[in-house]
């Protein structure tokens, strides 16, 4: 196994470990999605309390949502580098990644140095191309 296989294989038990944590800190946010949804259906609110309700637990809810959705990324992203696929969308994932500091701004670091390999290139590429005779009719 070479240097660069070792690295991309290392990454890719980061990326698990980083949506990990991602899809857990994401659900601090749910407390708010909580208290935000008793404020807007409580009885006798006033409509300024109930704005403040849905403002609360709207922010709450976007950034759950949001936390989950770059776990998922991150746990695709993971699979990608495992396989040696889909070098665009694991850049784009290390990018996306740099705004869950500190853990995902060392990873998207890290893995977009790595990325941009000529020698990581060239085995997302092998692995990617086919024999011309194996190509399914």
């Amino acid at each position: 196994m070479t240097e660069d296989e070792q690295h991309l294989n290392l990454l890719s038990v980061f990326h698990y470990v980083v949506a990990g944590l991602v899809a857990f800190f994401s659900c601090f946010a749910l407390p708010h999605v909580i208290i935000g949804s008793v404020m807007i259906t409580a009885e006798d609110v006033e409509p300024v309390e109930r704005l403040f309700g849905v403002l609360f637990g709207g922010m709450g809810l976007f950034f759950l949502l949001g936390g989950w959705v770059l776990a998922g990324f991150l746990l695709a992203a993971a699979g990608k580098l495992r396989r040696r696929e889909g070098h665009l969308f694991c850049m784009v994932v290390a990018g996306v990644s740099c705004a869950f500091v500190p853990f995902g701004t060392l990873l998207g670091v890290f893995t977009l140095i790595v990325l941009m390999r000529d020698s990581v290139r060239r085995l997302f590429d092998s692995k990617n191309s086919s024999p011309e005779g194996s190509q399914p009719a």
